[in-house]
């Protein structure tokens, strides 16, 4: 066990208290307490046995909190929604990372084999990799949890800051104005046909990677992934373009990679719990599906929003778009020295 570690004594893992003892000794309702279980995305054990008294302290230290705060049990429920999706995904990269990179012998699969021996061996972990996975993740689980908590708190900072700056931020939903962008890898369904998994599960970690990269370099945000897809949005139309050049740079320029499309559209978006919705979302989605390979194309709000003269703004051919009638999409590109 590392130094500092907080993970918690063996006693407290052992599975023995049902829904019906945690709900009392936090006091809850039953109800109420798988409620909760499950909003962490954890499953339900029913009558059995199925909580730790880790389980326990987690509960009751979020009930306590929350109720201190002035919050209800609705937000409480929120709250441990928000943690248990985002860990759970944010767990099965971290095991697919670590098992990626072992073939069962200790060796990083990049380094002791070839693709082809990959393919050969087929995409099931033998039981010698899954134990040298086990045993590496658990090796660097302390350190990731010191990661966690220190990346959450810096996130949790910049929150509230941007909380100052707009004081409906706070809002379960509020509306923002805002740049909205998609990034979308062209013909990444017959790609997925002709990589095995291991090819394009690399491929995909890439395109994230690469795509948070450039957004938080212009201090955009990155909402989700969807699998060929990223969205993002930006508090103004020029670093929304930026963002957009900045992913054609890494992603369509790399002759590794597939070539990527982009859209972009700008105007009032809900905010809701770390995603956005709303028609320039739907829009921005619509344009990526017309962009040509490596370009990007926007609405006329995104160029409305942009400082005159410093952009070359090309008009293409006025279409329909599903769910917005006929719509000129633009090819706008920064004029070089402006």
């Amino acid at each position: 066990m590392a130094s500092g570690s907080t993970t918690a004594p063996e006693s407290e893992l052992e599975v023995r208290l049902t829904s019906a003892e945690v709900a009392a000794a936090v006091g809850l309702s039953e109800v109420d307490a798988r409620r909760f279980w499950r909003a962490l995305g954890l499953p339900d054990a029913g009558e059995e046995a199925g909580y730790t008294e880790a389980d326990l302290a987690a509960i009751a230290s979020l009930k306590a909190a929350v109720e201190n705060a002035g919050l209800n049990l609705g937000a409480a429920v929120r709250l441990a929604r928000t943690v248990g999706q985002n860990v759970a995904r944010m767990s099965e990269w971290q095991v697919a990372a670590i098992a990626s990179r072992s073939d069962g012998t200790g060796r990083r699969r990049d380094q002791g084999e070839s693709s082809d021996q990959s393919r050969s061996r087929g995409s099931t972990p033998s039981p010698a990799c899954r134990e040298e996975t086990r045993r590496v993740t658990l090796d660097v689980a302390d350190a990731l949890e010191q990661v966690l908590v220190h990346a959450w708190r810096r996130h949790l900072t910049a929150a509230l800051t941007r909380m100052d700056t707009d004081p409906d931020e706070d809002a379960a939903e509020t509306y923002i104005s805002v740049t909205v962008g998609f990034a979308d890898l062209v013909a990444f369904s017959a790609l997925s046909n002709d990589l095995d998994p291991d090819r394009l599960g690399e491929l995909v970690e890439i395109f994230e990677a690469r795509c948070a990269d450039v957004i938080a370099a212009s201090e955009g945000r990155m909402i989700k992934t969807l699998g060929d897809s990223v969205l993002f949005y930006a508090a103004d139309a020029e670093d929304g373009l930026a963002i957009a050049g900045g992913i054609i740079d890494v992603i369509g320029r790399d002759p590794r990679l597939p070539d990527v499309s982009l859209g972009l559209a700008s105007g009032d978006v809900i905010s809701r719990l770390g995603d956005v919705f709303g028609p320039p979302v739907n829009l921005a989605a619509r344009l990526t599906a017309l962009a040509r390979r490596n370009r990007v194309l926007v609405d006329e709000e995104t160029v409305a929003r942009l400082t005159p003269g410093r952009y070359d703004v090309r008009r293409l051919t006025a279409r329909p778009i599903r769910g917005f009638g006929v719509v000129e999409p633009i090819a706008v590109r920064r004029i070089a020295g402006r």
